[in-house]
């Protein structure tokens, strides 16, 4: 879950995989399912009814073009009991060590503004990361590719960035977030990333709080929260 910028704080996003299943069959309705696996009993529709309860955002994670449209039209039909914030997110870029599948940036952004004009964007690049080599982080040219679509854009953009390889990307991340107020970073944790929270107080450091967002794993969310001083419930 993503939690509010500038700290840890509480997860005020529900997140969620939408994918369209597996088994092709012609009438088939977007489900939520976290790859590699590709069917689900439940269906978008019924996660949506279900979220509508919460006072929580919700932040829907596309993995292929073809489910972003019928994902659209069953959004809006809840659309006036949207109160809170909608991200909608996909990856649109090669990233470093990336090796997924992008999602096309232009059809992609078309269809989410034609349904959601005012809608958040999160927008990040394919990334892979290896216990056993040196691990490169976001070149120029990956950030400069990103900034190249984004600047077209009215929506405000969050970069879902990788905690493992922000260290070492400083630089290009700040002259991308330097690019518009728009812009912000989400750094975000794979499961089995080795890193440390001084790198995550590194970025805490060198990033204005105003333009982070966190969404890391325990055990180092706790970690994180407890060397900046958010009281943490044991």
């Amino acid at each position: 879950m993503a939690a509010s910028a500038g700290g840890p704080g509480t997860a005020h996003m529900i997140e969620a995989d939408v994918l369209l299943p597996s088994d092709g069959s012609e009438h088939s309705q977007p489900i939520m399912a976290h790859p590699p696996e590709t069917n689900s009993d439940n269906t978008l529709q019924e996660w949506l009814t279900e979220v509508m309860k919460s006072n929580k955002g919700i932040k829907l994670d596309f993995k292929s073009l073809a489910v972003v449209e019928p994902s659209m039209m069953l959004l809006e039909n809840v659309k006036r009991h949207l109160k809170r914030p909608v991200w909608i997110n996909a990856d649109i870029l090669p990233g470093p060590n990336g090796n997924s599948k992008v999602i096309d940036a232009k059809p992609f952004l078309d269809t989410v503004i034609s349904f959601f004009p005012d809608v958040t964007f999160s927008l990040g690049w394919t990334t892979g990361w290896h216990p056993e080599k040196v691990n490169e982080g976001y070149s120029w040219t990956m950030v400069k590719e990103m900034e190249y679509i984004c600047n077209e854009l009215s929506q405000p953009v969050t970069f879902p960035v990788r905690a493992a390889l922000v260290r070492q990307s400083c630089s290009q991340l700040l002259w991308l977030l330097k690019k518009s107020n728009r812009y912000s970073l989400t750094i975000w944790t794979g499961k089995n990333d080795n890193y440390s929270v001084e790198d995550l107080l590194y970025i805490r450091d060198h990033f204005d709080k105003k333009q982070v967002f966190y969404d890391i794993l325990e055990p180092q969310n706790h970690e994180f929260k407890q060397a900046i001083g958010i009281k943490v419930n044991l």
